[in-house]
């Protein structure tokens, strides 16, 4: 069970903290400080960090710290980790990837080792943060933050949460949830159930850890007033791997999952767009799409969602590759620079911090000149406007969501 300091910390402590606008570390800085949080700083390279004293290891810090995000890389995580257990720290994020998305279950059991040690509620690894309006804490990488509203999203796939917090939508939550070592979706769903901001709750899922407990907590936050929709990846074989590869969740067993969802109550919804009934956009049908084609992406969620809306239309999806949310124009470029007996491209980018999108369009561009037949889907509103504006110019087929890119096909 959570406690109320997970998502409301008085003091918040950034475990690999940078002055580098660009790093992670930077980002979270940035962000936690227009926060009703004291933000205390952890990096043993630097003695202040934006005017904010900065401390060499958290077991430095004096006062009581209710949440601690650890941004390091994966090798310094462990230590970080037991350093928050010596600290009593009880709340942790851990954004750090490298866990069991990329095959290595031990790390991430030791992670859980040390948890269970010293009693620590812990969110990841391999994740996108948290974000709460009520005390304006944002600790994710998404370009722009939403409005104030009614409904929260827990989602498997942080990247996708970009996407959402750069259209005009209200929220009263997110939490990225990465690999789920440790809290799950039961955990935010018995939490936000109990919230008197939020009435709707948009789960993004690739694997439920103990179904029999999602059912019951589901039914009690619907009991409450709650509405919940839930979108699964997996729909497909390709979608079932895109999913597996990106947080180490094998999306299988498609069909028990509504199942499931029905029997909770859930509302099963197709796409994202759906669960938040976002209006459809009506597209003139596009016939030159040809059957063989790869995805691209920076955002491993909306992979694989691609990949289960173009196989449910028959097109055969040859490679799946996500690039990871750190993903820039340079990536990109270096991807589409490859061979590949395909059709076409798609290329899928959600709006991050480091996202260089306006670079990336331009990559689109010219990989297009070059005789590639590359489709961009650039997930989002507000952020967009200028590589819009790059691919209007140009004359090139794009979308801002999914469902205008399926009502093309």
């Amino acid at each position: 069970m959570l406690n109320k300091e997970f998502f409301n910390p008085r003091t918040l402590a950034i475990v690999g903290a940078s002055s580098h606008l660009e790093k992670v570390g930077g980002i979270l800085m940035q962000k936690a400080m227009n926060s009703k949080c004291k933000i205390i700083p952890i990096n043993p390279g630097h003695s202040e960090l934006f005017g904010i004293k900065c401390f060499k290891s958290i077991l430095e810090v004096k006062e009581k710290i209710d949440l601690a995000v650890i941004a390091v890389p994966r090798d310094f995580v462990f230590s970080s980790f037991e350093e928050c257990g010596k600290k009593g720290v009880k709340n942790v994020i851990i954004i750090s990837a490298g866990f069991s998305e990329v095959g290595d279950k031990v790390s991430e059991f030791r992670l859980n080792q040390i948890a269970k040690k010293y009693k620590i509620n812990f969110l990841g690894p391999n994740c996108f943060g948290i974000f709460n309006p009520k005390i304006n804490l944002d600790l994710t990488f998404a370009k722009t933050a939403p409005q104030r509203g009614h409904t929260v999203f827990i989602s498997q796939s942080g990247a996708l949460w970009s996407y959402l917090a750069d259209l005009d939508l209200g929220f009263s939550g997110f939490v990225g949830l990465g690999n789920m070592a440790d809290l799950e979706f039961n955990d935010f769903i018995e939490h936000f159930s109990q919230d008197k901001d939020t009435k709707k709750i948009i789960l993004y899922v690739e694997k439920l850890k103990d179904g029999k407990r999602f059912i019951e907590v589901c039914k009690k936050a619907i009991a409450s007033g709650k509405k919940i929709y839930a979108v699964k990846a997996g729909a497909s074989e390709q979608g079932a791997k895109a999913a597996f590869s990106h947080t180490a969740s094998l999306a299988s067993d498609y069909e028990i999952y509504k199942g499931a969802f029905k029997q909770a109550g859930v509302i099963f919804s197709q796409s994202i767009e759906e669960a938040l009934n976002l209006k459809k956009i009506n597209i003139t049908k596009n016939s030159n799409f040809g059957k063989k084609v790869i995805v691209l992406t920076n955002a491993g969620g909306a992979g694989a969602l691609a990949s289960d809306y173009l196989a449910l239309k028959n097109y055969d999806i040859i490679l799946n590759r996500d690039l990871l949310g750190t993903a820039n124009s340079f990536d990109y470029k270096k991807a589409l620079s490859e061979s590949y007996n395909v059709d076409w491209i798609l290329i899928i980018v959600t709006p991050q911090k480091m996202t260089d999108l306006d670079n990336i369009a331009r990559v689109v561009v010219e990989a297009n000149k070059v005789g590639k037949k590359v489709i961009p889907i650039f997930l989002g509103k507000e952020s967009m406007l200028e590589a819009n504006k790059i691919f209007k110019n140009n004359n090139l087929i794009y979308f801002n969501d999914f469902p205008s890119f399926l009502n093309s096909l």
